[in-house]
């Protein structure tokens, strides 16, 4: 069989066969999900991506060995903030990490999450790199994550071809949360959440000592002109 025709038989199974979803209790892992028979699984979630900023001047500015060690300690710090919380690592995308939260206070643990993940870049990150790369102080390279999260019913599917497949996970939500994490504008804003995930953040996630931590604004998102809530308030642990 030629490649094309190959192709040309996973688009008659991919396509032409109706999907199979079903509910998800938990979130799932690569082997939980079929390949090539449409399955997926229907979550109603919380996602949270964590996005490290600069990173295009961090690539032309350093050398791949001084980039390389910041994206990973980066990602190593947000992954371990977003699993303490009790969410779910489901992919990596260059210097982006996303989380996946479910459960009755998925929207009040990944806010807290971002607000973790802001202390953590300043007061852990930041003083280790600079410690072992001087050259990054010197140059003027703050290590910070911008983190984006959206809630809303999403469904896991997985996508590839055999043996170098992945989950993929679709709907609005994700889509949001991504967006969101991509925001840079001027101030400390580092967390960025929809209307629907502060209507549902417990009081603890929403308040510090009465002072509500989340400022109400209006952004274009994806096209959209959207509600949203930004924060500039850390969480140590």
């Amino acid at each position: 069989m030629s490649l094309g025709d190959e192709i040309r038989s996973d688009l008659d199974k991919l396509v032409g066969m109706p999907w199979s979803i079903r509910e998800g209790r938990v979130v799932p892992e690569t082997d939980d999900v079929k390949l090539f028979s449409n399955d997926a699984v229907k979550l109603d979630a919380v996602y949270l991506y964590a996005d490290l900023l600069g990173s295009t001047k961090l690539a032309r500015n350093f050398r791949p060995e001084t980039t390389g060690k910041v994206i990973r300690a980066s990602l190593r710090a947000a992954s371990k903030i977003i699993k303490g919380r009790g969410g779910e690592i489901r992919s990596y995308d260059g210097d982006r990490a996303m989380g996946i939260f479910i459960g009755d206070s998925k929207n009040s643990s990944a806010a807290k999450a971002a607000l973790q993940i802001n202390w953590a870049m300043s007061n852990l990150v930041q003083p280790a790199l600079y410690a072992q790369l001087p050259n990054l102080k010197r140059d003027g390279y703050e290590p910070r994550m911008c983190v984006g999260i959206a809630s809303g019913p999403a469904f896991i599917a997985r996508a590839g071809v055999r043996d170098r497949s992945d989950l993929v996970s679709i709907g609005r939500a994700p889509n949001v949360a991504a967006k969101l994490s991509d925001i840079r504008e001027a101030g400390n804003y580092r967390s960025y959440i929809t209307a629907d995930v502060y209507k549902m953040l417990s009081e603890k996630s929403q308040y510090s000592k009465g002072t509500d931590m989340w400022q109400q604004v209006t952004r274009e998102v994806g096209g959209e002109s959207m509600v949203i809530y930004r924060s500039t308030y850390w969480w140590s642990f």
